[in-house]
């Protein structure tokens, strides 16, 4: 046996090792890059607040600021070429695109016009639900909920729930002092 062949029996032992103890211990089956790396090492090598996770399929570009016991899920896209930034305790489901730049007068222009660029901020205590996207330029305030494929393109006001394409306000968030949540879906 060559040496890349005895290389190549090392690699897949230790990927069924990794594999049966993530499976025993968290009842989990998760891609390589998810049993050979950290997601809480990811994000504070990329300075997310502490606390916070990033998995290793995800795409980050830019000026990305992210706060503490932030989640970011798999399959994320988070554009910070026009700037990005994610308070504290939020949830950024599967799949979720939160952009900060767009092509279309470029593309129109037959590139004679630039890239678009705006800022987006995401606040405190958000959930924003499986494979929604953000457009540029846009604010979700505190303690707001995105509903799952959602398209934002208008600023979500604090204390929200919102969903659909395109997304819109549909009910409301109450936090009692003791930390209680209530969700109070408006009448239609």
């Amino acid at each position: 046996m060559n040496e890349l062949d005895s290389l190549f029996k090392s690699f897949v032992a230790l990927y069924h090792k990794l594999r049966s103890g993530m499976r025993e211990r968290w009842k989990r089956d998760l891609p390589l890059e998810e049993l050979l790396f950290d997601r809480w090492e990811r994000a504070k090598s990329l300075g997310f607040g502490e606390g916070s996770s990033i998995y290793h399929n995800s795409y980050v570009y830019g000026e990305v600021k992210v706060g503490k016991n932030t989640w970011i899920g798999p399959y994320t896209l988070l554009d910070g070429s026009g700037g990005l930034e994610i308070g504290d305790y939020c949830s950024i489901s599967t799949g979720v695109h939160l952009y900060t730049h767009d092509t279309v007068k470029w593309a129109l222009s037959g590139g004679k016009l630039a890239y678009e660029r705006a800022p987006v901020k995401i606040g405190n205590c958000c959930y924003i639900g499986g494979q929604t996207v953000v457009s540029k330029g846009i604010t979700i305030g505190d303690h707001c909920v995105i509903g799952a494929c959602s398209f934002v393109n208008e600023d979500i006001p604090s204390y929200t729930i919102a969903f659909g394409v395109p997304c819109r306000p549909v009910g409301r968030v109450e936090i009692d002092p003791s930390g209680n949540v209530t969700l109070i879906m408006d009448a239609h």
